[in-house]
């Protein structure tokens, strides 16, 4: 056979025809296995799926996954490809191309291949690798992720299993807000109650020890009409207008020893009571003691004195209350001086009653007009002046008025007549009438105060709310006395005889409050009366008792009880320049 000129096999047309055939079985193959990763599911391209025809389209929702011979999942395109240690790898929006692009790039060189020499003449299966290599290697360096080495052995490598995955619908990249996780969340404590540590429970006695005693009030005493006294509250009858002497109202003819109902009275506007015992952090007991043991005191009868005090005191140790701190958190009020209810027990004739000295009763804080030095369960309060008021302003009015006053004697109750006044009280009664009283203290600078049967005296009082610095010729008169009431620097508000009186008649006006009871039937906003006082002096005593008693200490074991003047007073015990005035005890006789 004769050999063409140009050198090629007479046999070309006939060997194109065949690698065309092969050619178009290979697109066919090649279509339905491009359209299998690039679209999902071979069907979808055929059976008008909604597909625009571009790789990664928005509206595509099928991710094809193409497992290679180790087993690690590969996809093309807009698919996941994970790389030998399982990372994913996406092709970015940018490198994504039409079908078209790849089919007429892929026809082009196959049509350069067949034009090359007869020696260069390739296999199907070698074409179609060589393709599979180009286009890996192609989209490979698209990517820029997988190096070009296991870009090679990839592309070289055709997969012997596609596997579907079901499809999803295509989501849009929106950061879904996680779940709060659950915390230990602290609720706020609701505001705290202006009554907390405050409350306090009112014993309902029964009426034999309180309301009946003022029933048969002329029976009280055998000199002093009491049933007057015991009008307005326990106030007495209002004081005539006198602008000279008081102020237009506030002002009553109160007698000394109605205090235990005043302070009921004042008790009954308390703004902490409680009806629950267990919340209460103290017990008052309303028990008219000075009252009751006013009729006796000079009955021969010593049992008749007693009487009422003991059944009280088993009434009491009787309740349930009582055994919540064995009644070291009970409290009353006598308004009397301490020796008229600190009898001897084995001594039935001598003065008073045993109230003060009954075991239940140590227990007890005792709120009484003059305290013992030598014991430690009575404190003293303040006398009951003239003074009543119903407004915090009717007591700022009154202190003005008190510092602007002109004073023109020196002394009060003294001897010189130039210098000095003299109020006389044995014939002419005139020390019980209020306004000859306030008269002779409103017109001096100093008011004498020494003591007479007992310590204290109701015009230390009287003094104060006058204006008149008192002096003082015993410490046991205030000094260890009134220890809520009054400042414990007791230089600023008395002396003996001081060097600068305008100063402390100054401390003693700002003293008034603390000396007045107001008026039960009202309520003072932001002063803080006698009673005020007390009332906190008797919280502050019973939550130390409490203290000591969860801690088991023994209750006021840090102090002998004959030195309770020195350790209330001073807070330590230790030698004092008053040691000589309490050796030995002053007046045993109530007044």
């Amino acid at each position: 056979m004769e050999k063409p000129l140009n050198g090629k096999c007479p046999c070309r047309t006939q060997s194109w025809y065949i690698v065309l055939i092969s050619f178009l079985i290979w697109f066919s193959l090649f279509y339905l296995y491009s359209s299998s990763m690039t679209f999902g599911k071979m069907g979808d391209s055929f059976l008008g799926n909604n597909r625009t025809g571009f790789v990664g389209s928005s509206e595509s929702s099928i991710h094809d996954v193409v497992k290679d011979e180790t087993g690690n999942a590969s996809y093309v395109n807009d698919v996941k490809i994970e790389d030998n240690v399982g990372k994913a790898i996406y092709e970015t929006e940018n490198d994504r191309k039409p079908i078209k692009f790849y089919i007429d790039r892929d026809i082009d060189w196959l049509i350069a291949s067949l034009m090359a020499d007869d020696n260069e003449t390739e296999t199907f299966e070698t074409i179609s690798g060589k393709i599979l290599e180009e286009e890996f290697r192609n989209s490979s360096k698209r990517r820029g992720r997988i190096k070009p080495v296991e870009a090679v052995a990839a592309a070289t490598t055709i997969p012997k299993k596609v596997e579907q995955v079901v499809p999803q619908p295509r989501t849009q990249n929106v950061v879904k807000p996680q779940e709060p996780k659950p915390q230990n969340i602290v609720k706020p404590e609701p505001y705290p109650s202006p009554c907390l540590g405050r409350y306090i429970f009112v014993h309902d006695i029964p009426r034999k020890f309180n309301q009946d005693l003022l029933d048969n009030c002329q029976s009280l005493s055998s000199w002093t009409d009491m049933c007057e006294s015991a009008l307005n509250l326990g106030l007495g009858p209002t004081l005539p207008s006198n602008e000279k002497l008081y102020s237009k109202t506030g002002w009553f003819s109160t007698n000394q020893f109605l205090l235990e109902v005043i302070f009921h009275n004042r008790m009954k506007q308390y703004q902490c009571l409680t009806n629950d015992p267990m919340v209460a952090s103290a017990i008052y007991v309303p028990y008219y003691a000075g009252l009751d043991v006013g009729r006796y005191l000079w009955d021969p009868i010593g049992y008749r004195r007693d009487h009422d005090a003991m059944e009280l005191v088993k009434w009491l140790a009787g309740r349930p209350e009582w055994k919540k701190m064995w009644g070291r958190d009970h409290f009353l009020v006598a308004g009397r001086i301490n020796w008229d209810f600190r009898r001897d027990l084995k001594n039935v004739s001598d003065w008073g009653n045993g109230l003060l000295s009954y075991p239940e009763s140590k227990n007890m804080t005792m709120l009484i007009i003059e305290s013992s030095p030598w014991n430690n369960n009575d404190f003293t309060i303040p006398y009951p002046t003239y003074f009543h008021p119903s407004r915090d302003d009717d007591v700022f009015q009154w202190q003005n008025r008190m510092k602007e006053l002109k004073r023109r004697f020196l002394f009060s109750f003294a001897v010189s007549r130039k210098r000095c006044r003299f109020l006389e009280c044995d014939q002419t009664q005139s020390c019980y009438k209020p306004e000859s009283l306030m008269k002779l203290l409103q017109s001096s600078i100093f008011c004498l105060q020494p003591p007479g049967d007992s310590y204290t005296r109701r015009s230390i009082f009287d003094s104060i709310l006058a204006g008149c610095v008192p002096v003082f010729f015993h410490p046991g008169s205030p000094y260890v006395q009134y220890l809520w009431h009054f400042p414990k620097d007791y230089t600023k508000y008395s002396a003996l005889i001081p060097a600068s009186a305008r100063a402390k008649r100054d401390e003693v006006i700002k003293l008034i409050p603390n000396v007045i009871y107001a008026d039960p039937a009202s309520r003072l906003q932001t002063i803080e009366d006698a009673f005020n006082l007390t009332v906190k002096g008797v919280l502050d005593r019973v939550e130390t008792m409490r203290n000591q008693m969860k801690d088991g200490k023994e209750v006021n074991s840090e102090f002998p009880e004959q030195e309770s003047w020195k350790y209330f007073t001073f807070g330590k015990l230790g030698g004092y320049e008053w040691d000589p005035f309490f050796s030995s005890k002053l007046g045993k006789r109530g007044t």
